[in-house]
């Protein structure tokens, strides 16, 4: 939802909220799950979910709403857009409110347009995702290895599979994704500065086919690029 804290985007200037958007909700809801005990008996869940959205789920779209907050449960900041993943490590988080934003992923580098910056940074996209939860929804099973599966537990008809980075440099000290009847439909991020990013999927479509076109990405004219991208093998040219 780079480097995600904030979903891989760059910083911006004089604006902290805006800075630490992931970041992927209901805050009443998913708040639970930060403070809820853990299930030992549902452990095995937890892992049969995860395991399953890992090696199941090719494709993943839909629509999305995402709230920031601090560490006194105050809403920072309220967004919302779409998503598009395809794996392996592709994906496309597009922010419509409360201002345009695009990040894309194209399994090479990792881009973030700011559309009212007229700026677009870009990373290569190992070094950008690293083992944050942007890695979780695009990667492949192995991911799983950057992370210690805690355990799970059942709240209000939705089962919450929780992680932690192995990585403590990641930004990300926790991630939670919770599952309502077998399919992905909430994730919680905890970051190091003790925000909460709480993201409620809306409609989503599982497996469908997504345009390859989806994921290309190319500055428009005229807008500032910071970063060099990773150009593709001489075999793709």
């Amino acid at each position: 939802m780079a480097r995600v804290k904030s979903l891989c985007r760059h910083r911006r200037k004089n604006n902290p909220v805006r800075r630490r958007r992931f970041g992927l909700a209901s805050a009443g809801m998913l708040l639970l799950a930060g403070g809820t005990a853990i299930a030992q008996e549902a452990r095995d869940i937890g892992q049969v979910l995860i395991n399953d959205f890992l090696e199941n789920v090719a494709t993943l779209s839909g629509r999305f709403e995402q709230q920031l907050i601090d560490a006194d449960n105050n809403v920072l900041e309220e967004s919302s857009g779409t998503l598009a993943i395809r794996r392996p490590g592709q994906f496309r988080w597009s922010y419509a409110e409360p201002y345009e934003q695009l990040l894309i992923a194209d399994g090479l580098n990792m881009w973030s347009y700011d559309v009212d910056l007229d700026q677009v940074t870009v990373k290569a996209q190992a070094d950008a995702l690293g083992s944050t939860p942007v890695s979780l929804l695009g990667g492949s099973t192995d991911v799983l290895k950057d992370f210690n599966y805690i355990g799970s537990f059942e709240d209000r008809g939705t089962q919450w599979v929780v992680l932690r980075p192995k990585d403590t440099e990641s930004g990300f000290y926790k991630v939670e994704l919770g599952f309502t009847d077998g399919e992905l439909t909430r994730m919680l991020f905890g970051d190091n500065l003790e925000q909460t990013t709480l993201i409620a999927l809306i409609d989503p479509a599982f497996n469908e086919p997504i345009d390859a076109a989806t994921f290309d990405f190319s500055p428009p004219d005229g807008v500032d690029v910071v970063g060099k991208p990773v150009p593709p093998p001489a075999g793709d040219l």
